[in-house]
């Protein structure tokens, strides 16, 4: 049986996690529970099988707007990390869009594809 160690097992975000928190995350008007620092910021990621290639990318509030009328249906996870401590926390999970079924969108070539700096 495994034991909580703490604030050693309660801070413990992946450094991806972290990275996208300095860059992308939105200050939070309260302090963080564990270290009590001013750091706190939320993140919005997005996941749907009609995102297609843009699943899994953090979204802010008016990108989710303007996402909620074109796509039928996708999950927004919310979670909240400390850039001072490193805790982290999934707030809420929730299903936005229009309702309608639509096809992925045509997958477009980027720099994350292997083949692309071979053009």
């Amino acid at each position: 049986m495994a034991l909580f160690r703490g604030v050693v097992d309660a801070c413990d975000a992946d450094p991806y996690l972290m990275r996208a928190a300095k860059w992308h995350g939105e200050k939070v008007g309260r302090s963080c529970p564990v270290c009590k620092k001013n750091e706190l910021v939320e993140l919005r990621y997005a996941f749907g099988e009609q995102l297609g290639q843009y699943s899994g990318r953090i979204k802010n509030v008016k990108e989710l707007t303007e996402m909620e009328s074109e796509f039928g249906e996708f999950r927004v996870y919310l979670v909240e990390v400390c850039r001072g401590c490193s805790w982290n926390h999934l707030c809420a999970s929730f299903i936005l869009g229009d309702g309608r079924e639509r096809k992925a969108p045509r997958k477009v070539r980027t720099l994350e594809d292997e083949d692309y700096a071979t053009r």
